[in-house]
């Protein structure tokens, strides 16, 4: 399992994974650009996938991030997650609880869970959360029936936890450095990452502006 100490920094440019932006290239060669790129965190994010296809594409990306030195989290199947050895799991407010998921993954697993008003983030801190994903920022067309947080809401979410927060939505090179000031630990890019013609070259454009914007790296 990834080092927990080391989850803050490991949350910095978080790739979020979406095979409907690949064409005809496959995932496991879209995530290995990613990050070669960069990425410091990947979310394998299946949707409308059947279980056992999400355990196969977890457990075929899980030794390249391994290899890479950055966690793989599996976004809602927590048994899927258990069953490819990812090393956690993240979880939305209508999907499996976070203490549920912190007793079927164990201790030292990563859970992360969603939240959009300072309510429910302290409620997941709360729950045993190992950190929160915030938004959707900015409108996406990723997941249209994400509720808007804005700048304003983030900022006090980060402002009343004390594990870290990961933005998401709508984030890319134009809005990144909007969030400067908020307190966010990282970002959660989906599209301007996995649209992209060369996603290597994406991934370590979108690292620097975060490096400038929020002052995340120290390379």
């Amino acid at each position: 399992m990834y080092p927990r100490e080391q989850l803050r920094h490991a949350l910095a440019l978080y790739a979020v994974t979406d095979r409907s932006w690949l064409g005809e290239r496959t995932l496991a060669e879209c995530v290995e650009e990613a990050l070669s790129g960069g990425a410091t965190c990947v979310q394998l994010r299946e949707k409308d996938a059947p279980q056992a296809e999400v355990v196969l594409r977890a457990r075929a990306l899980a030794p390249l991030c391994r290899q890479a030195g950055v966690p793989l989290i599996v976004n809602d199947d927590v048994q899927a997650a258990l069953a490819a050895g990812a090393d956690g799991v993240h979880v939305g407010q209508s999907d499996t609880a976070c203490a549920d998921a912190r007793a079927a993954l164990g201790p030292d697993a990563i859970v992360g869970v969603s939240a959009q008003t300072v309510e429910q983030a302290l409620a997941a801190q709360a729950a045993g959360a190992d950190y929160l994903g915030v938004g959707a920022v900015f409108g996406t067309a990723t997941k249209p029936d994400a509720a808007d947080v804005g700048l304003e809401k983030l900022a006090a979410i980060c402002d009343a936890v004390d594990i870290p927060v990961v933005a998401i939505g709508g984030l890319n090179a134009a809005t990144i450095p909007a969030l400067a000031g908020s307190g966010v630990d990282g970002v959660a890019v989906v599209s301007a990452i996995f649209a992209a013609d060369d996603i290597r070259a994406a991934t370590s454009s979108l690292r620097a502006i975060t490096a400038k914007t929020l002052g995340l790296f120290a390379d």
